[in-house]
């Protein structure tokens, strides 16, 4: 993965033997660049007056310059609240999604042992060149990626960048990749590449890269366009007529601007974000932090989830499976063997598995002799004294100790089968001996897996019975991708990488892609492909991964999952970051997030629907009767005593889907449109009802107008918060109800004793409610026959 233009460039023979001077460090230092993720910043003001920029930021600050215009100063203000209250929760999420970039370049190596002018020194990684000759050892950080070059070898773990759980052994022409973590040996390198052009850097470009605009945002602006588009379409409308008519020119504009402001979604965006943001409240009890609010509608509407193995489906520690001793020996003596050939005072995943699961020996041993693990020779060697007894016992690669022990025929045959099958089966196999001074005996074989959380399997399942669908993506090879696949049962069509996106790719990449039920052999690059290609399917995404190499899927995914433990990259990079093992968390997580999905669909119907009747009826009235039912300061508290409480559908009770749930517009704008034409019908008889067959002046005709369109409005949340009737659970929270209830008290108050309008008294205000209440009830039966009728369309096509 190393960039090959700076490396040829970079590499002599001559670098090898006694690196750089500084003098050619300092040239390739200004060739290159420094040895850092490249990072690109946006100020903080450009960044921020993004968010006032758009079509519904737009409008809203058009409704203020309006309202400035006209003196309404209440309005402005509390427009303006509505518009930074917008700008601010966007720029607050997206501040925490750039800090992705500044994460992944925290797990660089803060320094490096360089080779300069002969002489080993510590300098900042930052300096290091591609050229440079470098001192790796235990427990340093690869600075760069690098060419081992000598005799020394060297283990590396490198899962958080491949996902490949056991460390990988690396010797002279190899490469180790910048960011992974030296386990054991001792070597020099030479760098081959630096910064942005490294295997990290190349994860980190991605990182840059992923991102997409979500469905919310989506819906949002369709949604919020069609208000604008058919409110300027009707005010203009209402300002022509009236020109025709030679009405007052100023009263006219007035009017206009007033019902515009009344009528632009101010208080969209804003009760979206805050119904979200109620939301992520709920998850963070659940132990799921949500980093970025849309995530949260589009784990509503997620279908298939892409799921890291290392880590997430597997505890990423391994554990010995059953001892196979041969005949004459116990499962205790060959582990006590494999124990005491293992490294106590260093061990590394193999050698805590082996202890662990030895145990504390009865009889102990003095230790006289260790040998290490060695790639080349692939085994450890111990000499250990007991009893004045003195043994030695090693382990290793079984291939290494059964030519160890020189076994041939029949017994050499048994072993390389039962290695064959753990092979099959994904597990690694180790091979004992012991010699007690006459020569070797093989005593066994030991097998080593990652075995699954232990709610793995429970939350597939769980999640499966919500219509979601799993793909497993590793960086294991396929053997070991199978058998964890096997035992959380999501199937053995297990793909390698390479088959998918290599030379020898299908035709159909997508369908092979979306047939697999797991990959094998990926890199950050694939999982990156494997999301983006579901997503241009249709399929809503979500992504689960704990290491940097899951990073840029975790930041292209609709919901990227960041699971407990992971690393600060793909915490950074993740919508949701889960603070506790496992996964079981994730099926709370997306039932709360669906029911916030009705919570937002209410609302959205709701304001389309009290948008359609408030204008249409305007509109006809202005039109057919030359009346204007409302005044301008009726039409701005109308505004106010909405939207003001309907902000408390954040807090209300609502349904959880049982299958995963997207935006449907065609369906929010048919219940919308149904509740708002049979609201322009009631709303003209009470018009005139009052003004014809009771012959009321038409002041006080204003008012009771006035009134029922509070008051059937605030009814109507209550339509739009289910699709069944009104009386069907679960019933509305009092959180909305108390505030709603207030509004219309204080409206009906307003209009009774006369504040800022004539007085109607109580009679006409009950008649009012009269009117509304049985409005409500229809309206609910209709409402319940518009779902059904859909239902049958849906079901029909």
């Amino acid at each position: 993965m190393a960039d090959g233009s700076q490396a040829d460039g970079a590499q002599r023979p001559s670098d090898s033997e006694t690196g750089l001077t500084a003098t050619e460090a300092a040239k390739r230092l200004a060739q290159f660049g420094e040895n850092a993720l490249a990072e690109h910043h946006v100020s903080t003001l450009r960044r921020l007056l993004r968010f006032f920029m758009g079509p519904i930021p737009a409008m809203i600050e058009a409704a203020a310059v309006l309202s400035a215009i006209v003196g309404h100063w209440a309005d402005f203000s509390v427009i303006m609240a509505m518009l930074f209250v917008n700008a601010g929760v966007g720029f607050w999420q997206e501040w925490k999604a750039d800090n992705a970039i500044a994460l992944l370049q925290k797990r660089l190596a803060p320094g490096a042992r360089v080779c300069r002018d002969g002489k080993w020194e510590d300098l900042p990684a930052r300096q290091v060149v591609p050229g440079d000759l470098v001192m790796l050892s235990l427990g340093n950080i690869v600075p760069a990626d690098v060419k081992l070059v000598g005799d020394g070898i060297l283990s590396v773990d490198q899962s958080a960048l491949t996902g490949e759980s056991l460390p990988v052994d690396k010797k002279a022409g190899d490469v180790a990749y910048s960011g992974s973590i030296a386990r054991q040996g001792e070597v020099t390198a030479i760098v081959v590449s630096t910064g942005m052009n490294t295997y990290f850097g190349k994860t980190a470009h991605l990182v840059e890269q992923a991102g997409n605009v979500s469905h919310f945002q989506r819906a949002v602006l369709r949604i919020g366009n069609f208000l604008i588009i058919v409110t300027v379409a009707l005010v203009c409308f209402i300002a022509i007529v009236s020109l025709f008519r030679h009405d007052p020119i100023i009263d006219t504009f007035q009017f206009a601007m007033v019902l515009t402001i009344a009528s632009i979604p101010v208080a969209l965006p804003a009760v979206l974000s805050v119904t979200m943001a109620v939301g992520a409240e709920r998850l963070a009890r659940m132990k799921a932090v949500v980093s970025h609010l849309v995530a949260i509608e589009e784990m509503a509407g997620m279908d298939l989830l892409c799921t890291d193995k290392t880590g997430t489906l597997t505890l990423n520690q391994l554990t010995l499976g059953e001892a196979e001793p041969v005949a004459g020996v116990d499962a205790a003596t060959l582990l006590e063997a494999a124990a005491l050939a293992s490294n106590t005072a260093s061990p590394d995943a193999i050698d805590s598995a082996v202890i662990t699961a030895a145990g504390t020996s009865p009889a102990p041993a003095h230790l006289v002799k260790f040998t290490p693990f060695d790639p080349v020779v692939k085994r450890t060697e111990a000499t250990v004294e007991r009893d004045g007894r003195t043994f030695s016992v090693a382990k290793g690669a079984p291939q290494v100790i059964v030519d160890l022990c020189g076994l041939t025929g029949a017994a050499r045959d048994g072993v390389s089968a039962a290695i064959e099958a753990a092979g099959t089966k994904g597990y690694r196999a180790l091979g004992v001996a012991r010699n007690d001074g006459q020569g070797w005996h093989y005593l066994g074989m030991l097998t080593l897996f990652d075995p699954p959380r232990p709610d793995s399997a429970s939350t597939i399942a769980a999640a499966r019975s919500m219509g979601i669908d799993f793909k497993m993506i590793t960086g294991d090879h396929e053997a070991i991708a199978r058998q964890i696949a096997g035992k959380l049962d999501l199937g053995q069509n297990i793909v390698v990488a390479d088959t998918i996106f290599g030379k020898d790719a299908p035709a159909d990449t997508l369908s092979a892609i979306e047939k697999a039920d797991g990959f094998a052999r990926v890199f950050p690059e694939h999982k990156f492909a494997i999301v983006k290609a579901l997503q241009g399917a249709g399929h809503i995404v979500g992504m689960t991964g704990d290491g940097v190499n899951d990073a840029p899927a975790l930041r292209q995914a609709d919901v990227g999952i960041a699971v407990s433990g992971a690393t600060d990259a793909a915490r950074a990079a993740a919508d949701l970051v889960l603070t506790e093992p496992g996964l079981s968390v994730i099926t709370r997580a997306i039932e709360e997030a669906r029911r916030i999905f009705e919570r937002m669909t209410g609302y959205a119907i709701y304001r389309i629907s009290e948008t359609i009747r408030v204008l249409l009826f305007m509109t006809a009235s202005i039109l057919l009767y030359n009346f204007y039912p409302v005044t301008a300061i009726m039409v701005v508290l109308l505004a106010l005593l909405n939207d003001v409480p309907i902000m408390m559908i954040a807090y209300d009770n609502a349904p959880s889907a049982p299958k995963a749930v997207r935006w449907d517009m065609v369906r929010v704008l048919s219940v919308a449109a149904v509740l708002g034409i049979f609201g322009v019908i009631v709303s003209f008889s009470v018009f005139l009802f009052v003004r014809d067959y009771l012959g009321l002046p038409a002041a006080i005709v204003q008012s009771v107008v006035f009134l029922k369109l509070l008051v059937a409005g605030h009814m109507t949340i209550y339509l739009t918060r289910n699709k069944g009737p009104f009386w069907e659970r679960p019933w509305p929270s009092w959180k909305l109800v108390v505030p709603c209830e207030l509004a219309q008290a204080i409206g009906t108050i307003t209009v009774v004793y006369g504040w800022f309008m004539a007085p109607t008294g109580w009679g006409l205000a009950a008649m009012v409610w009269g009117f509304a209440l049985a409005e409500f009830v229809a309206a609910s039966f209709l409402k319940w026959g518009v779902y059904k009728l859909l239902g049958r369309v849906v079901r029909a096509s």
